[in-house]
Parts: structure tokens; C-alpha cells; sequence
């Protein structure tokens, strides 16, 4: 295959020259080389295991790979997109390994994953995988390879054992699952054995040193961009957001200990610099870290920012971003309406949003970009109207500014309080509804798909009896019509997909997660859901 792409590389790290008896490793992710060098998740874990000695790594991607083992040990996905899983099961038969675990014998590698995908909810796909690693790769990955060479050379079984027994590493195939018949809920989830637990508890990383770029490349999705995670989590925790309640608590790096010499070590690479994080603006050193990009040592320094908390946009920031090439602006507003945001814990005002507006203009950005949503728990028609006046005012009142909202359908997540919702299936309308009176006011309106909004639910929510509709989607070639036909194929073997997308889920059913313990126990969810519901009208209780 063609290297180039390898040898374009800018490394900020050295790897290491592995041990001759070092553990040969192939660690994927299941796309194309630009989007995964792109992943800084993937990025930071492949460069922690090439700077070992006692691990021989090497990438693999669905276009492009390093020159692999013969007989690797261990095979690793990172996956950060459910619909990716498809491409994962492609590498497997590309590598002569089975898809399924327990059709793997001791001549095989063990399959491990991780990722935010695996992290929610790993059972739809969890008969794929030996092992799937929840949370933190900072914590996890020295654990798990230090796990894996204890038991390097003993049987299979007695390696998936002994790895069982290290916190946050969990092996699907020692728990038992009960179904309620073939089409029922899940009832109960029973370890297979008395060493392992009953329950994984996901791993957190609480240090305030976090994650920068490991490699600059022209040839990622975001060209010669370096990466540095300004924050994890989010401490606003809307009752929807996956990327607040999983990755909770909220973490700050240090600015002057981390941030500061993270940038200048990036810089001396490239003049393009990408400040990640769920909240950005609310570290709470942030207007130091504007003063410190406002230097004249980078002037020629592009700076990229991710979704903003709108009470944070200040004309100082958008003067910044313009100075640093930057012409737009991304908020998350959900909605237009407050009973709504109050519902869902967006705290947030109409006044607040229209100032922000106000100062992205004042700053000099030209763009200013919304994420709404259609189908939030207990949505009503006139909150949409709200959000359809939300978005006429905003240009009235920022003339000249040009206005894009993008809206998704709400997709109920594990680990969050909305996990029990099902979708709603007036979305779809809803999303025509704003489509129509938005695009006549001259507004650029962006709805995501409606169809595939449901297949996420259907794979956030799912079981591990999915395991057998995903192989047959993807063999009738991972199309929208391939899970109606794939469903037809299963129909009274698997729910349907009304009970995994539509269905409001009881508070006392076992859920396909209740075993993988994440950084909230489940009453504290159901505390945080209570006040949510009290909001609702009676017909939605």
C-alpha cells in the first residue's frame, strides 16, 4: 500500500524501538486514515503504546495500514462513531479473525476496543470483542497490557479471567444475559463466574495534565491542525448529553503547567491550532488562555474552537477568533423555548442568546452557527414557534450576520437521565415544520436525518441480540432498507425496533447497561429525571 500518508507525518513524541519479545499489536480504527489521525483519542492512545518497549504497534485503517504482525496478540479498535462498527467487521475478515468471540480459538488474537461508543454502550456490539475497555485510556491502557502480559502465555480462558478482574476492563463473554423470551426486555445480567464482578465501573482520569495532539499531518481531515483538550466533561449537565454525564467530572487542564507549554510545543510543527473540549469557554482561566493566543509571537497562528457555552461569547473572544482566521462561531442552544431548556437543564435565556449574536457581530465574525433539537421530552408545537421567533429575532437584531441552525432529532443515551425516553416520532415533522418556516426567512437551516437518528437510538439502546440484525445489515449492504429487511428477516427472534427506539422504558427494567457502572449511580439519575418530569405536561408523565 501506498506510505505516503506515514511518511507525511510530523511526530511530537519518540517512539520506542520494541523489545524482541514485545507484544505484537495492531491497533485500528474502523475508517479511513484522514478521519482517524484526526481522532485525538486515537492519536494519543496509539503514541502511549509506540513509546513502550514491551508492545510492537501497528496502525491499521480501512484505507491504508503500517506493515502488520503475522500473529499479533492483541487487536484493538478505537471507536468513536456507532455506525463505524460495520467497517470494524470488515478489518476482522480482512485479518482472517472471526467476528464472532466465541467462534475464536487460542490461535486467534484477543479483540479489544474502547472509545466513547464502547464506553456508553458496548452490547450491541459486544459479542464482537474479548475485551472492551470503559473510560479513560490514560488509566486503562497500562492496566490492561500490564494485565495481558501476567497471563501473555497462558490458555484463553485463563486470559480473559484474569483480565475480568481489572477495573474498567470488562469481558462480555463471562456474563449471562436473561431475556423476558426472545422479544422481551432484558431481566437479569449474572456473571458467569465468582472472580468476575458484577458490575464494571468505568475509569476516570482526574489529573489536570490532558491530552495534546501526537502527530501533524496535511493529510488529516483537518489539515496540519494541532489538538489540545482545554477541558473533559461539561459541568452544565443537560439531562441528554452523553458527552457531560459519561465523562463527569468536570476536568480543566492547567494553564500555565499544561495548556501553555502543550501550544508552544505543537506550534514549533504547525501554525494551526484546535482548542477541544465539550466547554471550552468555561475553563475558568480562559480569558488568560485569549491574552496568551493574542501575543504577537502568534499572530500567524490559526485557532479552530469548539462548541461554546453562548454566555461565554464576549466580543473579546470573537475579536480573537477573527485575528486568528477564524470567521465563525458555534453555540448549542437545543431550543428556542424556556420551558423547554428548563426541562432538559439548559440554563440558559433568549436575552443571553441574542447577546451573544450581538457580540460574535461586534468581534467581527460574519457566521454564527446553532445546534437545536427537535423531539426533547415534552416538546409541544409552540415550542418550535418559539425557536422559529428565537431565530427571526437573532436576525433581526444581528443584521448582516450570516445565521445557520443545525437540529438534530433527540436520541435518548445510556448514563443519562433521558436514557428511559424513546424517541419521539413527530420529530421527523417537527423537522419539516422548522424546515419550512425557517428556509422562507432567508435562515440556513440544516436538519440531520431523521431515519438515522433512529438507527443511533436503536444502537445507544441497544442489546446483544443486535449482534445477529448487524451482521445481516451489513451483509444487505448498510443501508436504511437493510435494517427494515434485517428486521423482517428476525422478526420474533429480536424486538422490534419500535421496543428499542419508541418505547419508554420502565424505571425499575433491568437496562442493557445495568452492569457497566458509570461515573452516576442510577438513583441519582432517576433524582435528576424527577425534576425533569415534573416540568412535563400530565399526557407525557
Amino acid at each position: 500500500m501506498n506510505p505516503s500518508p506515514f511518511a507525511a507525518e510530523r511526530l511530537l513524541f519518540t517512539p520506542a524501538t520494541p523489545d524482541a519479545d514485545a507484544i505484537p499489536l495492531i491497533y485500528a480504527f474502523p475508517n479511513e486514515y484522514t478521519v482517524g489521525i484526526t481522532s485525538l483519542g486515537y492519536q494519543v492512545i496509539w503514541a502511549t503504546l509506540a513509546a513502550r518497549r514491551d508492545v510492537a504497534v501497528s496502525r491499521l485503517f480501512t484505507d491504508i495500514h503500517e506493515s502488520l504482525p503475522s500473529t499479533p496478540e492483541l487487536v484493538g479498535f478505537s471507536m468513536s462513531w456507532e455506525l463505524d462498527y460495520v467497517n470494524i467487521l470488515s478489518l476482522l475478515e480482512t485479518l482472517d479473525i472471526p467476528l464472532r468471540s466465541s467462534e475464536r480459538s487460542a490461535v486467534h488474537p484477543l479483540v479489544f476496543g474502547g472509545g466513547p461508543v464502547l464506553t456508553a454502550n458496548p452490547e450491541p456490539y459486544a459479542d464482537f470483542f474479548d475485551v472492551i475497555l470503559l473510560g479513560d485510556g490514560e488509566l486503562l491502557l497500562g492496566e490492561f497490557i500490564a494485565a495481558y502480559q501476567m497471563v501473555r502465555h497462558a490458555d484463553r480462558k485463563t486470559q480473559l479471567h484474569h483480565l475480568a478482574t481489572i477495573p474498567g476492563v470488562y469481558v462480555p463473554s463471562l456474563y449471562e444475559i436473561t431475556y423476558a423470551g426472545a422479544t422481551g426486555p432484558v431481566v437479569a445480567i449474572q456473571p458467569r463466574a465468582a472472580d468476575v464482578p458484577a458490575q464494571v465501573q468505568k475509569q476516570t482520569f482526574r489529573g489536570n495534565a490532558l491530552s495534546a495532539s501526537t502527530v501533524v499531518t496535511a493529510q488529516a481531515a483537518w489539515e496540519n491542525i494541532y489538538m489540545v483538550e482545554v477541558v473533559r466533561s461539561c459541568p452544565e449537565m443537560c439531562r441528554f448529553c452523553l458527552a457531560s454525564y459519561l465523562t463527569l467530572p468536570f476536568r480543566i487542564a492547567d494553564v500555565e503547567a499544561s495548556l501553555m507549554p502543550a501550544i508552544e510545543r505543537g506550534l514549533q510543527v504547525t501554525d494551526r491550532l484546535g482548542l477541544l473540549g465539550a466547554s471550552v469557554t468555561q475553563h475558568p482561566e480562559f480569558d488568560s488562555l485569549l491574552d496568551y493566543l493574542n501575543r504577537p509571537a502568534f499572530d500567524q497562528v490559526r485557532v479552530s474552537l469548539a462548541s461554546v457555552r453562548t454566555n461565554t461569547v464576549t466580543p473579546k473572544l470573537a475579536a480573537t477568533l477573527v485575528k486568528h482566521d477564524a470567521r465563525s462561531i458555534t453555540i448549542a442552544v437545543e431550543s428556542g423555548s424556556d420551558r423547554v431548556r428548563e426541562i432538559i437543564n439548559k440554563k440558559l435565556t433568549n436575552d443571553e442568546i441574542v447577546q451573544a449574536a450581538l457580540n460574535a457581530k461586534a468581534g467581527g465574525l460574519s457566521s454564527l452557527k446553532l445546534y437545536g433539537m427537535a423531539g426533547l421530552p415534552g416538546e409541544e408545537m409552540a415550542d418550535l414557534e418559539q425557536t422559529v421567533n428565537l431565530m427571526r429575532t437573532l436576525k433581526k437584531a444581528a443584521p448582516g450576520l450570516h445565521l445557520t441552525l443545525g437540529c438534530s432529532t433527540f436520541v435518548p443515551k445510556a448514563h443519562t437521565p433521558f436514557q428511559w425516553f424513546g424517541v419521539d416520532p413527530q420529530a421527523e415533522k417537527r423537522l419539516q415544520f422548522l424546515q419550512k418556516h425557517l428556509r422562507s426567512q432567508g435562515i440556513d437551516f440544516r436538519p440531520e436525518s431523521y431515519n438515522w437518528s433512529v438507527i443511533q437510538a436503536l444502537l445507544s439502546r441497544g442489546d446483544r441480540r443486535l449482534s445477529h440484525l448487524l451482521e445481516l445489515t451489513r451483509h444487505y449492504g448498510d443501508s436504511l432498507g437493510s435494517y427494515r429487511r434485517a428486521f423482517k428477516d428476525l422478526k420474533g427472534q429480536i424486538p422490534p425496533l419500535d421496543y428499542y427506539v419508541h418505547t419508554q422504558w420502565q424505571l425499575d427494567q433491568t437496562l442493557p447497561w445495568s452492569h457497566l457502572q458509570g461515573p452516576l449511580p442510577e438513583a441519582t439519575l432517576i433524582k435528576h429525571l424527577a425534576t425533569a418530569t415534573e416540568l412535563l405536561s400530565p399526557a407525557l408523565t
